[in-house]
């Protein structure tokens, strides 16, 4: 069941990305070579507490992390370890904060150092995907349009998308209905109405789209070893588009940006 938020629902998730905004940004600032992901899954965990939020991913089905840090060909849900990052490394992360009761979720991808140049096509496709994809975002239109937008984009760009893996609705539960592949054929599926909050995220890779799970039960790579990056936001149907709830106010004017 697709859960539609009431307003006081959506201010308190407007809160939870507002802090899940703000530990993206300040992690940004430290993912430069020698740093480990555990540190960083550290400052992490320290800062929802100072919010007085929880981790969403900690605990979830035994994961044992506050966020999850992927580098290089791993897609998502990398554990974070005392691997140090290194000039030309890629890492995508992701986080949850819940806040009184309301889970928001937000994942990057963050160059660190100098990076080549099809990695670094690989890092703004995948953000830019996302956007294109908010763009059909309005109430009574199908749900699929949002994976077809991003495949469609992403696949012109001469990239791959992993089939395993979707977004997904969010608010009192990390994952709700409806998931939100990221590509398919358009005009499929429930209509967007007004006060859907969803979690959407493109993860994209270099190479083929075929993904495995490590014997750890998390970390999940791609087949071929081709690096891969991930970019997500939590939305919320508005009555004329979308608005970002884990963006900053002054970054969350996307549409003048496009």
């Amino acid at each position: 069941m697709i859960v539609v938020k009431t307003s006081r629902e959506i201010a308190i998730m407007r809160e939870a990305g507002m802090i899940v905004a703000q530990i993206l940004d300040h992690l940004k600032t430290l993912c430069l070579p020698g740093v480990t992901t555990r540190h960083l899954d550290q400052v992490a965990e320290k800062m929802l507490a100072k919010f007085h939020a929880v981790p969403s991913f900690k605990g979830y089905g035994g994961y044992p992390a506050s966020i999850c840090a992927s580098v290089n060909d791993t897609l998502i849900h990398g554990i974070p370890s005392n691997y140090m990052l290194k000039d030309g490394d890629i890492i995508s992360i992701d986080i949850g904060a819940y806040y009184k009761g309301y889970h928001a979720d937000a994942a990057r991808t963050y160059m660190v150092g100098h990076v080549r140049e099809d990695v670094a096509k690989l890092v703004d496709v995948t953000e830019r995907s996302f956007f294109e994809a908010l763009r059909v975002v309005r109430p009574g239109v199908p749900l699929s349009n949002i994976g077809h937008t991003i495949q469609s984009f992403v696949e012109a760009h001469g990239f791959s998308l992993p089939r395993d893996f979707t977004g997904h609705g969010v608010g009192q539960a990390l994952h709700e209905d409806p998931p939100i592949p990221n590509y398919g054929l358009p005009n499929q599926g429930p209509l967007l109405k007004e006060g859907m909050t969803l979690a959407i995220e493109p993860m994209v890779n270099m190479g083929t789209y075929h993904t495995k799970v490590l014997a750890d039960e998390w970390t999940v790579k791609t087949t071929d070893g081709s690096w891969c990056a991930h970019y997500e936001n939590t939305i919320v149907v508005t009555a004329t588009g979308a608005e970002i709830l884990t963006l900053k106010k002054e970054a969350n004017e996307w549409e003048k940006k496009m």
